[in-house]
């Protein structure tokens, strides 16, 4: 969703380095990656990122990072719904955003609540009909700027499109630092990855094999088909609020292409969305079997608890598009919130990955797939996650989103004193039990005697 509807800002914002801006975090977010490969290697009794943070910073991080992962998933998700509302106007444009929006909530639900298996299938479908767009995309757009296709707007697709309206960088630093938000957004989810590695059957070739993957599929699906895009479409003609995949083939004179493009981003969206009601409910469930949420979202089988509860939480998403004069403004929001939670989870791998090396020196001797740069690697990583939550302040739409987050920290705060308590509580019940059986077992020895 961040590609499909969230490039179109970043183009308006950065113009042609827009390109630049997906290949530096894409470089930072590889080497992430790696970091967490070698750990989830080193001991493949972890099963997630937030396995390994409990173990290695703390219980503490690991219940912050736990939330904040639920949470994530939660505003993504209300992305998603925000996105196709904004996607179905170009068909149906005096639509009532809240049909749409509860009719797709609705959907997801039902078929969430029946079967596992009818998450996997629709993603099957999801998935491959939006790897086939961006390369036929790529393809067409190929295609037109090699025989110079001129738009009935006048528009010429040509490789001389990337640097002939103000350079490379026409918005200079500002607006190259403006695309940093949506771009993280974008590359959202790409942790999960490693999630997998407790559960493969040869995780020291597979998840290797998977990481190193990465950059092809960055270079393919993000940069490549941002540079179409941008060859065949002048960057000043690419509208922030709107897809520009659906508008490259509008401006271009192809309306069926158009509605096609529209079909897909629409999927992807749809996708994204079922993603995060799966993920979320899922997540809710491992947080309450580990004592760390209430206990009713924790039911064997499929969690209907903790999926009613995500499907609430994704409601919010029509309060949004009524609260904000534009769609596109609330999308930016809702993208910040996840970009800064994304960060923040990404920072915590880092960080783990220092106590790590700092704990376990002799696993990373013994380690055959390491982080490139080791320590400097996880050092540079942090100070760009860093950077990028300095840069969100330069905006006043990423601003209002970035000052929302401590509100869910001291949240998180406040939450783990409760668990604390309960926690010691339950130990002495436990410890008061056990005393208990135990003077009535020495009992009935006296007794005996």
């Amino acid at each position: 969703t961040g590609l499909f509807m969230g490039s179109g800002r970043a183009i308006s914002m950065a113009g042609p380095s827009v390109i630049f801006v997906y290949m530096l975090i894409g470089a930072v977010i590889f080497l992430v990656l790696r970091a967490m490969g070698e750990i989830l290697l080193s001991n493949l009794r972890y099963k997630s990122f937030s396995d390994f943070t409990t173990d290695l910073v703390g219980p503490m991080a690991g219940f912050f990072l736990g939330w904040s992962y639920w949470f994530m998933w939660v505003v993504t998700a209300v992305a998603d719904i925000i996105a196709i509302v904004g996607y179905l106007h170009m068909w149906w444009p005096d639509l009532q955003p809240w049909i749409p929006a509860l009719a797709v909530i609705g959907v997801l639900l039902t078929l969430n609540l029946v079967s596992v298996k009818n998450f996997g299938e629709i993603e099957f479908w999801f998935s491959m009909i939006k790897i086939v767009a961006i390369v036929a995309l790529i393809i067409v757009g190929g295609g037109m700027i090699a025989v110079g296709f001129t738009s009935p707007s006048g528009a010429q697709a040509s490789v001389a499109n990337l640097w002939n309206d103000g350079g490379m960088f026409p918005n200079h630093l500002l607006g190259f630092l403006g695309a940093f938000q949506i771009a993280v957004f974008a590359f959202m989810g790409s942790e999960l990855v490693g999630t997998t590695a407790a559960e493969t059957k040869d995780p020291e070739k597979t998840l290797p094999k998977a990481i190193n993957a990465v950059p092809v599929r960055i270079m393919v699906f993000y940069v490549g088909a941002l540079a179409v895009i941008l060859m065949v479409t002048p960057w000043r003609l690419v509208s922030p609020d709107k897809s520009p995949f659906v508008a490259m083939f509008t401006l271009a004179g192809l309306g069926i292409a158009a509605h096609i493009i529209n079909f897909v981003v629409i999927t992807s969206a749809t996708s994204s969305a079922n993603s995060g009601i799966f993920s979320t409910s899922r997540m809710a469930f491992g947080l309450a079997r580990e004592r760390s949420a209430p206990q009713f979202l924790g039911k064997i089988g499929v969690p209907r608890n903790a999926l009613f509860l995500s499907a609430v939480m994704l409601l919010s998403s029509i309060v949004l598009l009524y609260a904000g004069d534009s769609i596109s403004r609330a999308f930016n929001l809702v993208t910040t919130v996840a970009a800064v939670l994304v960060i923040f989870a990404w920072a915590m791998i880092m960080v783990s990955y220092l106590m790590y090396r700092k704990k376990f020196p002799s696993r990373h001797k013994k380690s055959k797939f390491r982080l490139p740069g080791g320590r400097f690697s996880a050092w540079l990583a942090l100070a760009f996650f860093a950077f990028t939550i300095g840069v969100l302040t330069m905006n006043e739409e990423t601003l209002m989103g970035l000052l929302a987050m401590p509100i869910w920290f001291v949240i998180l705060g406040i939450g783990w004193v409760f668990k604390r308590r309960a926690d010691a509580r339950r130990h002495e019940a436990i410890s008061t039990r056990t005393a208990q059986i135990a003077i009535v077992e020495a009992s009935e020895i006296f007794s005996a005697r």
